[in-house]
């Protein structure tokens, strides 16, 4: 079951991780005040750029009990549900480009035992999840365009963001926004007071030189 939390929520993404020392970066997250593992699927196709599957994903499982927040930017997620349960997600998301019945996907998601997140590309009006917000359990508002790490933080994500948190509340839904791309200790502070409850950070923590300090900083930005 994933808590609710009442600071903000610190998901750092493996995709920047070592990979050679994997096992090294879950035990410096496990002891670190983040709350999530964001780990990004990519299929070369959704987006330009390939990552990591399914097999990976079970070995992290292993690796921890904090909550394992996987981010499909992929083509047909509906059709990898299962694994990603099967493999250990918590939280599944999948971009709202990529799914022609949302609503669907969303149900089977939260039938297989998962919370259902929606990610949002930066060139998607946010009002196309207003008719969805009361099922969808995380909006991942991308801050960069998917698929490569490291980008340059997108501006109009304050006012993306704002607007997304006054269409949850008018709603009177509980839906997490998660921002995703470009995350820092320089803009972490202003996405929390516009509305940002989970922040996805990569580059930011595993090129810092204290990890764990910098995901503290973050955490009580």
């Amino acid at each position: 079951m994933i808590q609710i939390y009442t600071m903000t929520i610190i998901a750092p993404s493996l995709l920047a991780a070592d990979f050679l020392h994997l096992g090294n970066t879950c035990e410096m997250l496990n002891k670190s005040e983040a709350e999530w593992y964001h780990l990004d699927v990519m299929d070369g196709s959704f987006v330009p750029n390939i990552s990591f599957g399914l097999p990976i994903i079970e070995q992290i499982r292993k690796a921890t009990t904090k909550v394992c927040d996987v981010h499909l930017m992929i083509v047909h997620p509906e059709k990898y549900i299962e694994a990603f349960k099967k493999a250990g997600a918590d939280i599944l998301t999948v971009h709202y480009e990529a799914c022609p019945n949302l609503l669907d996907t969303l149900a089977q998601i939260k039938a297989h035992g998962m919370k259902a997140g929606v990610a949002i590309n930066p060139d998607t009006d946010i009002q196309v999840l207003k008719e969805f917000i009361s099922e969808i359990d995380l909006v991942c508002v991308m801050s960069v365009f998917p698929g490569f790490g490291g980008q340059k933080f997108i501006e109009g994500t304050y006012e993306k963001v704002t607007t997304l948190k006054s269409i949850i509340q008018n709603a009177g839904a509980k839906t997490l926004i998660e921002i995703d791309g470009g995350v820092s200790e320089t803009n972490a502070a202003a996405l929390v007071t516009a509305g940002a409850d989970v922040l996805v950070a990569g580059t930011t923590v595993f090129k810092a030189a204290d990890p764990i300090k910098t995901i503290s900083a973050l955490r009580n930005c």
